[in-house]
C-alpha cells in the first residue's frame, strides 16, 4: 500500500480527523497508553528496590555508602545554584526518604537525561546568536526613552537572539475566538510556508477547520511544518498521528514523545505557541488548538484566553525560534526559509534562501521584543522580564494566569510593587482545571494581601491567558504562566510590547472588562474556605517547585 494512503481522511460531523476518538470504558481507560507507560515505569523503580533488597548481607555496607553519598548530596545541594525555594523542597524529601531522593537529586542535576538535548541546544543557540542584529538606531531610542527597556533587551540578548523592533503591527485578540478567526485568515493565504508550534493539538472543530486548510496548502507545494509536545501522544492524540499528519504531505514532529524509559528529559516540555505564515505574520499568545479554546466545548465553564498576531520584522524572530526547536533532531540543522545575517558581514543567505519577515509593518508604533525561554541554559528569561516590569512599575501592574506558584523572585517582586504603592491585581480562574494548582494558589493568598495586592478570580470559568500589562505602556502576551513549571522547566515564548498604542490600549480594555466578572478575594472570603482545600495548598507548597 503506498504511504500516502496507510491513513485515511474522514468527516464527522462536517470535521475533517485523522482518527476515530474510541469510546472509553473503565477497561479502555486502564489499559491506556497513559496507564501502560505508568506501570513500565514504576515496573523500573520496583526493579530496582528487589535489586537492593537482593543484596542480602552486603545491606549495612550499602547503608553505609548511601549515608555518606546523602552527605555529599546535602553538601552539594547547599552549594549549587539552585534557587532557595527548590532547596528547601530537596532538603524535605532527603530528610523524609533520604535514598530515593539523593539519587534523584543527582539524576536531575547530572542531566543523564537530557544532556544530548542541551548541548544540541546550545551549539543551536550559538550558531543563531548573531542572525538578527540589533538595530543600533532601535537601541538608541529605547536609551532615550529612558524605560529600562535597553537594559532588558541587553540582559535577555545573552540568552539568545532576542533584538528589539520599532514599528511592529501588532493585533491582540482577547479571546480564541478572535484568535482562531485570524488564523484561518491568514493560513488560507499562505503561499510559502506555515510553521506551526503548540503544546496542545486535540482533534475536534478548531484543529479540523485548521487541518483542512493545512493539507490543501501542503497538497499546492507550500512547506507545512507542525510540531506539537510530547504529551499529545500520551493523553490526547494517537502515539502515531505525526506520521499521519506526514502521510498527507505535513512535516509533522512530536517534541520529546513519552516512552516507558525513566528520563530527566521527560520534565522540559515544549509549552510554546507559535504561528508563523510566509514569514509576513506569527501569532504567539495562550491558545491552543482544542475546541476548549474557543469555547466550543465546556470544560472548565467560560474559557478565557489571549493571543497576539504580530507583522514586519519582528517576525523574523518567531521564525528563527520555531527553527531552532524544529532542528534540535535534525542531523544537520537547515534554516530556510529563515535567513541569518552573518556577523562576518556575509550576504546574510543561508543556503540560497530568500529573506522573510522583512516586510515594513503598517501602521505599526512603538517597540516589540520576541523572546523565547529555555530550560536548558541559567538564564530564566520569562522571569526576568516579570521581575523587570514588576520592579520598574510606577501606577499599576495587572496579571492574568491560570497558576500562581511563586519562587522567592517572584514573591518578592510582588510585594515590593505593592508596598511601594503600585496597583498590582492578579486575575486567577474561579474555576481550576486541576484542583492541586488552585489550591496552591490560594496557598499564596495571605501573604499577599498582606502587603496590598488585590486579587481577583474569575467567576464564569477559566483563565487560561498570560498577560501582564504595566502603567498603559508596557505589556506581555505569550505563553509563560506564573509558576515553576514555566518559569524554570518548559520551553516558552512571549512579546513584550513597549509603547506599542493601540495593543496596548486594547489589553487595558481586556482587563477593564475582566475585572467585573471576577469575585475579589478578601480576608473575608479566605475564611469561607473549604478547611481541605486549604490543608491541601498548604501540604502542595512542600512539592511546589517539583510540580
Amino acid at each position: 500500500m503506498a504511504k500516502a494512503t496507510v491513513y485515511e481522511k474522514y468527516w464527522e460531523d462536517g470535521i475533517l480527523r485523522l482518527t476515530k476518538r474510541r469510546k472509553k470504558g473503565i477497561f479502555s481507560s486502564f489499559f491506556s497508553r497513559f496507564w501502560i507507560l505508568f506501570f513500565l515505569m514504576l515496573l523500573q523503580i520496583v526493579v530496582f528496590i528487589a535489586f537492593v533488597n537482593w543484596l542480602g548481607e552486603w545491606k549495612p555496607l550499602l547503608r553505609v555508602v548511601v549515608g555518606a553519598f546523602m552527605v555529599v548530596m546535602l553538601v552539594y545541594l547547599f552549594a549549587s545554584d539552585i534557587d532557595a525555594s527548590s532547596k528547601l523542597t530537596w532538603l524535605f524529601f532527603i530528610a523524609i526518604i533520604p535514598i530515593p531522593s539523593s539519587i534523584f537529586l543527582f539524576y536531575t542535576r547530572m542531566g543523564f537525561g537530557h544532556r544530548r538535548i542541551k548541548e544540541r541546544v546550545e551549539a543551536l543557540t550559538a550558531e543563531t546568536a548573531q542572525s538578527i542584529p540589533q538595530d543600533p538606531a532601535v537601541t538608541e531610542e529605547l536609551a532615550a526613552a529612558d524605560g529600562g527597556v535597553d537594559a532588558l533587551v541587553r540582559c535577555i540578548g545573552r540568552s539568545g537572539c532576542f533584538p528589539a523592533y520599532e514599528g511592529a503591527e501588532t493585533v491582540y485578540f482577547p479571546s480564541g475566538e478572535a484568535f482562531f478567526e485570524a488564523v484561518l485568515r491568514e493560513i488560507a493565504g499562505a503561499e510559502r510556508f506555515i510553521f506551526l508550534e503548540s503544546y496542545i493539538i486535540g482533534e475536534g472543530y478548531m484543529w479540523g477547520k485548521v487541518l483542512e486548510i493545512l493539507l490543501e496548502k501542503a497538497a499546492a507545494g507550500v512547506d507545512v511544518r507542525v510540531m506539537y509536545d510530547g504529551m499529545c501522544g500520551v493523553s490526547i492524540l494517537p502515539m502515531d498521528y505525526d506520521a499521519r499528519l506526514r502521510s498527507f504531505g505535513i512535516r509533522a514532529k512530536e517534541f520529546a514523545p513519552i516512552h516507558p524509559i525513566v528520563s530527566s528529559r521527560y520534565n522540559f516540555r515544549d509549552h510554546r505557541k507559535i504561528l508563523v505564515v510566509d514569514g509576513r505574520a506569527a501569532f504567539t499568545g495562550g491558545i491552543n488548538f482544542a475546541d476548549e479554546y474557543i469555547n466550543r466545548v465546556e470544560r472548565f465553564g467560560v474559557w478565557k484566553d489571549a493571543g497576539l498576531m504580530v507583522r514586519g520584522e519582528a517576525v523574523r524572530s518567531f521564525t528563527l525560534m520555531f527553527l531552532q526547536m524544529w532542528n534540535i533532531d535534525e542531523p544537520t540543522p537547515v534554516w530556510e526559509p529563515f535567513v541569518s545575517a552573518p556577523a562576518d558581514g556575509g550576504t546574510g543567505r543561508t543556503g540560497g534562501a530568500e529573506t522573510v519577515g522583512g516586510e515594513t509593518a503598517a501602521g505599526g508604533n512603538g517597540f516589540v521584543i520576541p523572546y523565547a525561554d529555555c530550560p536548558m541554559d541559567d538564564y530564566k528569561v520569562g522571569e526576568t522580564v516579570y521581575v523587570d516590569i514588576l520592579n520598574r512599575a510606577k501606577r499599576y501592574v495587572y496579571i492574568m494566569t491560570p497558576y500562581l506558584v511563586l519562587d522567592g523572585e517572584t514573591e518578592g517582586a510582588l510585594k515590593y510593587a505593592a508596598q511601594r504603592g503600585v496597583d498590582v491585581r492578579l486575575i486567577l480562574p474561579g474555576i481550576p482545571d486541576k484542583k492541586y494548582a488552585y489550591a496552591l494558589a490560594k496557598s499564596y493568598y495571605r501573604v499577599l494581601l498582606d502587603v496590598g495586592v488585590k486579587i481577583y478570580e474569575y467567576t464564569p470559568g477559566f483563565v487560561h491567558a498570560k498577560v501582564f500589562l504595566c502603567d498603559d505602556e508596557r505589556a506581555v502576551v505569550g505563553s509563560v504562566n506564573l509558576d515553576y513549571r514555566s518559569l524554570y522547566h518548559n520551553y516558552e515564548c512571549a512579546a513584550y510590547l513597549y509603547r506599542v498604542t493601540e495593543a496596548v490600549a486594547e489589553i487595558g480594555e481586556d482587563f477593564a472588562k475582566m475585572f467585573p466578572a471576577c469575585r475579589e478575594v478578601t480576608y473575608e472570603t479566605m475564611r469561607k474556605e473549604k478547611p481541605g482545600l486549604v490543608f491541601l495548598g498548604f501540604l502542595m507548597r512542600f512539592i511546589a517547585p517539583l510540580l
